[in-house]
């Protein structure tokens, strides 16, 4: 099942239990992803769009809690982490810390990285493995741990 598909059916389910929550956020989502395939201009994402669309969708909303947990906010910064959790139950299942470590240490040897100043090539090769598996910010940390 695509994950249009996902989001129409849980839509309906969302209707149906009056959750207007849920059912804001995934029209939100659908919303995204129906803007994303028109900047593309294609009819249908494929897979890794879809991911793309929904990676960039979580990290908003974690940045946004960010700043409403600064400026004391509670009003929204609840909103937001029920908006998390609704976009969190769309994303694949996250990598663990120790996996991503052992991915870590796999892409450096591949690479032949041997010092930070090689970071960048790290990241680049990194990346596409943990694609929406991982938060970018937390692969950063790793990757700086050993390359040191």
């Amino acid at each position: 099942m695509s994950l249009l598909e996902r989001l129409n059916d849980d839509m309906k389910q969302a209707m149906k239990n009056r959750e207007k929550d849920r059912l804001t956020t995934i029209r939100m989502i659908k919303a995204s992803l129906q803007n994303e395939a028109i900047k593309l201009g294609k009819q249908e994402l494929s897979e890794e769009e879809e991911l793309t669309v929904l990676s960039r969708e979580l990290k908003q909303r974690k940045d946004s809690l960010q700043e409403f947990e600064k400026a004391g906010r509670e009003d929204l910064v609840e909103k937001l982490r029920t908006e998390l959790k609704h976009v969190e139950h769309y994303m694949p299942e996250q990598l663990s810390e120790e996996e991503l470590a052992d991915i870590v240490k796999q892409t450096i040897a591949e690479t032949g990285a041997a010092s930070k100043a090689d970071m960048g090539k790290v990241m680049a090769a990194m990346m596409p493995k943990v694609k929406g598996k991982a938060d970018g910010s937390l692969v950063n940390k790793l990757v700086q741990q050993h390359l040191s």
